[in-house]
Protein backbone atom coordinates (compact mmCIF):
# COMPACT_ATOMS: atom_id res chain seq x y z
CA UNK A 1 0.00 0.00 0.00
CA UNK A 2 1.16 3.47 -1.23
CA UNK A 3 2.55 5.58 1.87
CA UNK A 4 0.26 8.68 2.12
CA UNK A 5 1.87 10.74 3.39
CA UNK A 6 4.66 10.84 1.24
CA UNK A 7 2.34 10.67 -1.30
CA UNK A 8 0.60 13.83 0.07
CA UNK A 9 4.12 15.49 0.99
CA UNK A 10 4.70 15.16 -2.92
CA UNK A 11 1.53 16.10 -4.62
CA UNK A 12 0.38 18.99 -2.31
CA UNK A 13 4.20 20.35 -3.10
CA UNK A 14 3.40 20.47 -7.34
CA UNK A 15 2.34 23.23 -9.07
CA UNK A 16 -1.63 22.98 -10.04
CA UNK A 17 -3.79 26.99 -9.65
CA UNK A 18 -7.66 26.17 -10.69
CA UNK A 19 -6.85 26.02 -14.54
CA UNK A 20 -2.73 25.94 -14.22
CA UNK A 21 -3.09 21.86 -13.32
CA UNK A 22 -0.80 20.95 -15.52
CA UNK A 23 1.97 19.36 -13.12
CA UNK A 24 -0.08 17.66 -10.46
CA UNK A 25 -2.33 16.19 -13.10
CA UNK A 26 0.83 14.27 -14.32
CA UNK A 27 1.71 13.29 -10.64
CA UNK A 28 -1.72 11.72 -10.58
CA UNK A 29 -1.94 10.48 -13.75
CA UNK A 30 1.33 8.32 -12.85
CA UNK A 31 -0.08 7.42 -9.54
CA UNK A 32 -3.49 5.91 -10.91
CA UNK A 33 -1.30 4.48 -13.56
CA UNK A 34 -0.20 1.02 -12.13
CA UNK A 35 -3.85 0.52 -10.51
CA UNK A 36 -5.85 1.28 -13.57
CA UNK A 37 -6.65 -0.28 -16.23
CA UNK A 38 -6.94 3.28 -18.27
CA UNK A 39 -6.31 6.41 -17.03
CA UNK A 40 -6.42 9.36 -19.17
CA UNK A 41 -6.00 13.17 -18.81
CA UNK A 42 -8.60 15.19 -20.46
CA UNK A 43 -8.69 19.04 -21.84
CA UNK A 44 -9.28 20.34 -18.74
CA UNK A 45 -6.61 18.50 -17.12
CA UNK A 46 -8.37 16.39 -15.05
CA UNK A 47 -7.51 13.04 -14.42
CA UNK A 48 -9.22 9.64 -15.04
CA UNK A 49 -8.63 6.43 -14.18
CA UNK A 50 -10.98 3.39 -14.80
CA UNK A 51 -11.56 0.16 -13.11
CA UNK A 52 -13.89 -2.53 -13.64
CA UNK A 53 -15.00 -3.64 -17.06
CA UNK A 54 -19.27 -3.98 -16.54
CA UNK A 55 -22.40 -2.76 -14.61
CA UNK A 56 -23.47 0.81 -12.88
CA UNK A 57 -20.66 3.42 -13.31
CA UNK A 58 -19.75 5.16 -10.25
CA UNK A 59 -17.76 8.43 -10.46
CA UNK A 60 -15.92 8.79 -7.32
CA UNK A 61 -14.21 12.69 -7.88
CA UNK A 62 -12.02 14.70 -5.58
CA UNK A 63 -10.67 18.35 -6.87
CA UNK A 64 -6.63 18.64 -7.62
CA UNK A 65 -6.79 22.16 -8.05
CA UNK A 66 -5.74 24.65 -5.51
CA UNK A 67 -5.81 28.25 -4.57
CA UNK A 68 -3.58 30.66 -5.10
CA UNK A 69 -2.03 34.28 -6.67
CA UNK A 70 -1.98 35.70 -9.81
CA UNK A 71 0.44 38.89 -10.95
CA UNK A 72 -1.53 41.68 -12.07
CA UNK A 73 1.33 44.62 -11.70
CA UNK A 74 4.74 45.31 -11.53
CA UNK A 75 5.52 48.08 -9.42
CA UNK A 76 8.46 50.36 -10.08
CA UNK A 77 10.28 49.12 -7.39
CA UNK A 78 9.66 45.22 -8.34
CA UNK A 79 6.96 44.60 -6.18
CA UNK A 80 4.70 42.71 -7.35
CA UNK A 81 1.10 43.33 -6.92
CA UNK A 82 -1.53 40.45 -7.26
CA UNK A 83 -5.24 39.09 -6.85
CA UNK A 84 -6.68 35.64 -5.46
CA UNK A 85 -7.38 32.75 -7.45
CA UNK A 86 -10.29 30.95 -5.43
CA UNK A 87 -10.41 31.94 -1.68
CA UNK A 88 -7.62 33.23 -0.43
CA UNK A 89 -7.85 35.17 2.75
CA UNK A 90 -5.51 38.02 2.62
CA UNK A 91 -5.32 37.99 6.41
CA UNK A 92 -3.29 34.85 6.01
CA UNK A 93 -1.14 36.57 3.46
CA UNK A 94 1.43 38.82 5.21
CA UNK A 95 5.14 37.26 5.78
CA UNK A 96 4.27 33.96 3.78
CA UNK A 97 6.86 32.01 1.38
CA UNK A 98 5.86 31.93 -2.40
CA UNK A 99 7.14 30.43 -5.48
CA UNK A 100 6.97 32.84 -8.40
CA UNK A 101 5.97 30.80 -11.82
CA UNK A 102 8.55 32.91 -14.07
CA UNK A 103 9.67 32.65 -17.35
CA UNK A 104 12.30 31.06 -16.33
CA UNK A 105 10.94 28.64 -13.61
CA UNK A 106 9.67 28.50 -10.32
CA UNK A 107 11.13 31.14 -8.07
CA UNK A 108 11.14 32.36 -4.22
CA UNK A 109 9.05 35.52 -3.13
CA UNK A 110 7.61 36.69 0.17
CA UNK A 111 4.78 38.56 0.81
CA UNK A 112 5.30 41.80 2.64
CA UNK A 113 2.82 44.56 4.01
CA UNK A 114 3.62 47.74 5.89
CA UNK A 115 4.92 47.13 9.31
CA UNK A 116 2.10 48.63 12.18
CA UNK A 117 5.07 50.72 13.34
CA UNK A 118 4.71 52.71 9.93
CA UNK A 119 0.69 52.47 10.10
CA UNK A 120 -1.63 55.10 11.41
CA UNK A 121 -3.48 54.31 14.09
CA UNK A 122 -6.87 53.64 13.36
CA UNK A 123 -5.37 51.91 10.06
CA UNK A 124 -3.45 49.58 12.52
CA UNK A 125 -7.25 48.34 14.09
CA UNK A 126 -7.65 47.43 10.57
CA UNK A 127 -6.72 43.77 8.52
CA UNK A 128 -4.60 43.41 5.52
CA UNK A 129 -6.38 43.77 2.50
CA UNK A 130 -5.13 42.55 -0.85
CA UNK A 131 -4.31 45.75 -2.69
CA UNK A 132 -1.89 46.49 0.37
CA UNK A 133 -0.05 43.31 -0.07
CA UNK A 134 2.76 42.28 -2.44
CA UNK A 135 5.49 40.09 -3.26
CA UNK A 136 9.05 40.95 -2.82
CA UNK A 137 11.24 38.44 -4.91
CA UNK A 138 14.20 40.68 -4.26
CA UNK A 139 15.26 41.06 -7.37
CA UNK A 140 15.78 44.66 -9.06
CA UNK A 141 12.59 45.82 -11.21
CA UNK A 142 13.92 45.09 -14.66
CA UNK A 143 14.40 41.68 -13.96
CA UNK A 144 11.24 41.04 -12.52
CA UNK A 145 9.50 42.82 -15.62
CA UNK A 146 11.37 40.30 -18.02
CA UNK A 147 10.45 37.06 -15.45
CA UNK A 148 6.99 38.38 -14.32
CA UNK A 149 4.13 39.19 -16.36
CA UNK A 150 0.21 40.07 -15.09
CA UNK A 151 -1.31 36.90 -14.76
CA UNK A 152 1.78 34.63 -13.64
CA UNK A 153 0.62 32.22 -11.43
CA UNK A 154 1.96 32.42 -7.50
CA UNK A 155 1.30 29.58 -5.40
CA UNK A 156 1.34 29.56 -1.48
CA UNK A 157 4.20 27.13 -0.17
CA UNK A 158 3.44 25.41 3.17
CA UNK A 159 5.07 22.01 2.92
CA UNK A 160 3.81 19.32 4.51
CA UNK A 161 5.21 18.75 7.89
CA UNK A 162 4.39 15.44 10.21
CA UNK A 163 2.35 15.84 13.57
CA UNK A 164 1.78 13.75 16.25
CA UNK A 165 -1.12 11.30 16.55
CA UNK A 166 -0.95 10.70 12.89
CA UNK A 167 -1.74 14.22 12.04
CA UNK A 168 -0.03 16.03 9.08
CA UNK A 169 -0.39 19.79 8.37
CA UNK A 170 0.44 21.09 4.73
CA UNK A 171 -1.22 23.77 1.97
CA UNK A 172 -3.39 22.02 -0.51
CA UNK A 173 -4.80 18.96 1.18
CA UNK A 174 -8.34 20.87 0.14
CA UNK A 175 -8.96 18.40 -1.93
CA UNK A 176 -5.38 16.43 -2.32
CA UNK A 177 -6.15 14.72 0.80
CA UNK A 178 -9.38 13.40 -1.23
CA UNK A 179 -7.16 12.58 -3.98
CA UNK A 180 -4.81 10.54 -1.65
CA UNK A 181 -8.44 9.04 -0.43
CA UNK A 182 -9.40 8.18 -4.61
CA UNK A 183 -5.69 6.47 -4.75
CA UNK A 184 -6.26 4.00 -1.44
CA UNK A 185 -9.86 3.33 -2.97
CA UNK A 186 -8.44 1.73 -6.12
CA UNK A 187 -5.60 0.03 -4.16
CA UNK A 188 -8.52 -2.02 -2.12
CA UNK A 189 -10.34 -2.51 -5.71
CA UNK A 190 -7.30 -3.72 -7.18
CA UNK A 191 -7.49 -6.91 -6.98
CA UNK A 192 -11.57 -7.66 -6.43
CA UNK A 193 -13.75 -8.58 -9.30
CA UNK A 194 -15.81 -5.41 -9.01
CA UNK A 195 -19.10 -5.30 -9.93
CA UNK A 196 -18.94 -1.64 -10.99
CA UNK A 197 -17.37 0.22 -13.32
CA UNK A 198 -15.84 2.72 -11.09
CA UNK A 199 -14.25 6.15 -12.86
CA UNK A 200 -11.59 7.78 -10.67
CA UNK A 201 -11.58 11.56 -11.14
CA UNK A 202 -9.03 14.23 -10.02
CA UNK A 203 -11.33 16.89 -11.16
CA UNK A 204 -10.11 20.39 -11.99
CA UNK A 205 -10.80 23.79 -11.33
CA UNK A 206 -13.46 23.04 -8.04
CA UNK A 207 -11.83 26.21 -6.35
CA UNK A 208 -13.32 28.32 -8.98
CA UNK A 209 -16.56 26.75 -9.68
CA UNK A 210 -16.30 22.67 -9.84
CA UNK A 211 -15.84 23.07 -14.03
CA UNK A 212 -13.41 19.89 -13.96
CA UNK A 213 -16.27 17.78 -12.29
CA UNK A 214 -18.84 18.75 -14.29
CA UNK A 215 -17.55 17.85 -17.48
CA UNK A 216 -15.67 14.71 -16.61
CA UNK A 217 -19.60 13.72 -15.31
CA UNK A 218 -21.34 14.98 -18.75
CA UNK A 219 -18.61 12.63 -20.59
CA UNK A 220 -19.07 9.26 -18.53
CA UNK A 221 -22.51 9.83 -17.32
CA UNK A 222 -22.34 8.23 -14.21
CA UNK A 223 -25.00 5.93 -12.59
CA UNK A 224 -24.07 7.15 -9.34
CA UNK A 225 -21.71 9.78 -7.78
CA UNK A 226 -19.33 10.33 -4.92
CA UNK A 227 -17.59 13.60 -3.96
CA UNK A 228 -14.93 13.57 -1.98
CA UNK A 229 -14.10 16.69 -0.44
CA UNK A 230 -13.31 18.40 3.39
CA UNK A 231 -14.86 20.02 5.81
CA UNK A 232 -14.05 22.30 8.80
CA UNK A 233 -12.75 20.01 11.81
CA UNK A 234 -12.96 21.06 15.73
CA UNK A 235 -11.11 24.28 16.94
CA UNK A 236 -11.54 26.72 19.57
CA UNK A 237 -14.18 29.00 19.71
CA UNK A 238 -16.56 27.58 16.86
CA UNK A 239 -19.63 26.72 17.41
CA UNK A 240 -20.25 23.00 17.59
CA UNK A 241 -22.81 22.81 14.97
CA UNK A 242 -19.89 24.22 12.52
CA UNK A 243 -16.94 22.31 12.59
CA UNK A 244 -16.60 18.14 13.22
CA UNK A 245 -14.12 15.75 15.05
CA UNK A 246 -10.93 15.17 13.30
CA UNK A 247 -11.25 11.71 14.13
CA UNK A 248 -14.50 10.85 12.01
CA UNK A 249 -15.44 11.09 8.51
CA UNK A 250 -18.21 13.02 7.97
CA UNK A 251 -21.50 12.25 5.50
CA UNK A 252 -23.68 14.88 4.00
CA UNK A 253 -27.43 15.09 4.20
CA UNK A 254 -29.04 17.89 2.01
CA UNK A 255 -30.70 18.90 -1.03
CA UNK A 256 -27.41 18.37 -3.26
CA UNK A 257 -27.14 14.72 -1.87
CA UNK A 258 -29.06 11.41 -2.51
CA UNK A 259 -31.07 10.49 0.84
CA UNK A 260 -30.83 6.90 0.21
CA UNK A 261 -27.43 7.14 -0.79
CA UNK A 262 -26.69 8.62 2.22
CA UNK A 263 -28.56 6.34 4.43
CA UNK A 264 -26.92 3.75 2.30
CA UNK A 265 -23.66 5.08 3.42
CA UNK A 266 -24.07 5.49 6.81
CA UNK A 267 -25.52 1.82 7.22
CA UNK A 268 -22.15 0.77 5.38
CA UNK A 269 -20.06 2.81 8.18
CA UNK A 270 -22.27 1.07 10.81
CA UNK A 271 -21.61 -2.20 9.08
CA UNK A 272 -18.13 -1.93 8.80
CA UNK A 273 -16.97 0.20 11.88
CA UNK A 274 -16.13 2.88 9.99
CA UNK A 275 -16.61 5.69 12.25
CA UNK A 276 -18.48 8.29 10.50
CA UNK A 277 -21.21 11.27 11.32
CA UNK A 278 -23.64 13.31 9.33
CA UNK A 279 -23.22 16.76 8.79
CA UNK A 280 -26.45 19.01 7.48
CA UNK A 281 -25.96 21.45 4.51
CA UNK A 282 -29.84 22.72 3.89
CA UNK A 283 -28.42 24.20 0.69
CA UNK A 284 -25.69 23.94 -1.93
CA UNK A 285 -22.43 22.16 -0.30
CA UNK A 286 -20.18 24.48 -2.71
CA UNK A 287 -18.31 21.36 -3.74
CA UNK A 288 -17.98 19.10 -6.41
CA UNK A 289 -20.81 16.91 -5.18
CA UNK A 290 -22.68 19.88 -6.65
CA UNK A 291 -21.68 19.83 -10.03
CA UNK A 292 -21.76 16.36 -9.95
CA UNK A 293 -25.26 16.12 -8.92
CA UNK A 294 -27.00 18.19 -11.84
CA UNK A 295 -24.50 16.91 -15.10
CA UNK A 296 -26.71 15.80 -18.07
CA UNK A 297 -30.16 14.46 -16.37
CA UNK A 298 -28.53 14.16 -13.04
CA UNK A 299 -27.00 11.81 -11.12
CA UNK A 300 -27.54 10.54 -7.63
CA UNK A 301 -24.81 12.06 -5.68
CA UNK A 302 -22.90 11.28 -2.23
CA UNK A 303 -20.89 13.22 -0.44
CA UNK A 304 -17.96 12.04 1.73
CA UNK A 305 -15.82 14.89 4.07
CA UNK A 306 -12.57 14.43 5.40
CA UNK A 307 -12.37 17.00 8.63
CA UNK A 308 -9.73 19.39 8.30
CA UNK A 309 -8.41 22.53 10.67
CA UNK A 310 -7.62 26.17 9.01
CA UNK A 311 -8.75 25.19 5.69
CA UNK A 312 -7.15 27.16 3.03
CA UNK A 313 -4.01 27.80 4.78
CA UNK A 314 -0.85 26.63 4.38
CA UNK A 315 -0.74 24.17 7.37
CA UNK A 316 -3.81 22.98 6.69
CA UNK A 317 -4.68 20.28 9.53
CA UNK A 318 -5.95 16.42 8.89
CA UNK A 319 -6.14 13.10 10.44
CA UNK A 320 -4.27 10.16 8.45
CA UNK A 321 -6.21 7.94 10.19
CA UNK A 322 -9.55 9.29 8.36
CA UNK A 323 -8.52 9.29 4.86
CA UNK A 324 -7.80 5.05 5.49
CA UNK A 325 -11.22 5.71 7.08
CA UNK A 326 -12.82 6.99 3.85
CA UNK A 327 -11.19 4.96 1.63
CA UNK A 328 -12.61 2.01 3.53
CA UNK A 329 -15.94 3.07 3.34
CA UNK A 330 -15.96 3.85 -0.05
CA UNK A 331 -14.47 0.19 -1.07
CA UNK A 332 -17.11 -1.38 0.90
CA UNK A 333 -19.92 0.48 -1.26
CA UNK A 334 -18.17 -0.34 -4.76
CA UNK A 335 -18.11 -3.81 -3.82
CA UNK A 336 -21.21 -4.18 -2.31
CA UNK A 337 -22.84 -3.40 -5.26
CA UNK A 338 -25.54 -6.22 -6.48
CA UNK A 339 -28.22 -6.77 -8.63
CA UNK A 340 -30.62 -4.28 -6.91
CA UNK A 341 -27.89 -1.41 -7.24
CA UNK A 342 -30.88 0.64 -9.35
CA UNK A 343 -32.51 0.75 -5.78
CA UNK A 344 -30.13 3.00 -4.26
CA UNK A 345 -30.91 5.29 -6.99
CA UNK A 346 -34.89 5.73 -6.61
CA UNK A 347 -36.72 7.38 -3.93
Amino acid sequence: MTDLSAFLRKITALRGLSGDEGPVAQAVFEAFLPLCGEVTVNAMSSVIGRMGKAGPRVMITAHLDEIGLMATVMEEDGAIRFTRVGGVDPRILPGSRVWVYTEEGPMTGVIGAMPPHLLRAEERKKNYEMAALYVDMGLPASRVTALVHPGTPIALHGPLKTLENRRCAAKTIDDRGGVAVMLRVAELLQQRELPAQVFFVAASQEEVGGMGAETAAYALEPDFGIAIDVTHGEMPGCEPDDVYPLDKVVLTEGPNIHPILHKHLMDLAAKHRVDAVTSICPRVTWTDAASLQIARAGVPTALVEIPLKYMHTTVETVSMDVLDEAARLIAAFIVGLDAGWEGLTCF
